[in-house]
């Protein structure tokens, strides 16, 4: 950890039932799969939050939660997690990592979110806080949660909880990092699921051409220029899938930057 943030107690997203769930809540386990030096979490069943605070001198009032990837089966949660959660909090913004669901529990896991979006809200009113905006930002299957949390904000996916239940899960920026299955649709076009709309929040979109996933980055970039939409899209050649913000990828080494002016363009300054 640097000493340009640090992490917070975790937050419980559900503190009685968990919905759509069986299973008894228990600690995130880890797989023993540690290749490419990735820490990957197998079965969460007690989704939670964990968060990184820049310092206070440095804090420019906007929060933004991180979904990592993993193909809805496990979380790559250092990899497209925490280290994103460290760059984040050093540029200033109140950075929370999504523990949601897994494995293959895609449905729940936008409910995941959509609670985090809420209870983070809710904890803000509590404690007055002057915050700005709150967006998410998605690695592969993490970038289709946040595309599907943005698009989807205006229906009750779970039954309410609580009152929390009655604040707004509309996120009010996205950022998508090699977003993978938002293409689902016929002859690979936009996801069904995806309810693009003139509340859809701006995006920023990042991927490569030689990623397999690549299409999704494409087809979400038209419906939201096709709605007349705030998008950028950066498409480079090759980079493969999967990068991160490690360096040794000419992708993970590019969209760091570019993601870090379209936030201060778009979000801090407007």
């Amino acid at each position: 950890m640097t000493n340009d943030a640090q992490t917070s107690d975790v937050i419980y997203l559900w503190p009685d039932k968990v919905p759509g769930q069986i299973e008894v809540k228990q600690r995130p386990t880890q797989s023993s799969n540690k290749t490419g030096n990735v820490i990957r979490l197998n079965e969460v069943t007690n989704p939670a939050l964990i968060a990184y605070e820049p310092k206070a001198s440095n804090n420019n009032g906007v929060s933004i939660i991180i979904c990592p990837g993993g193909g809805y089966g496990i979380l790559a949660i250092d990899l497209e997690g925490y280290e994103i959660a460290e760059w984040l909090s050093k540029l200033g913004y109140t950075a929370y990592v999504l523990q949601y669901r897994v494995p293959n529990k895609r449905k729940e896991a936008l409910y995941d979110l959509q609670r985090a979006i809420k209870v983070i809200r809710s904890k803000e009113v509590a404690s007055s806080s002057n915050t700005k905006k709150l967006g998410v930002i998605g690695f592969s299957a993490g970038g289709s949660l946040s595309a599907r949390a943005s698009t989807r904000f205006s229906e009750e996916s779970y039954t309410l909880m609580d009152d929390i239940d009655t604040i707004s899960s509309r996120p009010d920026f996205a950022l998508l990092i090699y977003p993978a299955y938002l293409d689902e649709g016929e002859n690979r076009k936009l996801s069904p699921e995806l309810l693009v709309n003139p509340q859809t929040p701006p995006m920023f979109i990042f991927a490569t051409a030689d990623d397999k996933y690549g299409n999704s980055a494409l087809v979400m970039t038209t419906a939201l220029r096709d709605h007349k939409l705030p998008v950028e899209l950066h498409l480079l050649p090759k980079g493969g899938h999967g990068y991160g913000i490690r360096s040794g990828n000419i992708a993970a080494e590019t969209w760091p930057s570019l993601a870090e002016t379209w936030l201060r363009n778009e979000v801090l300054n407007k």
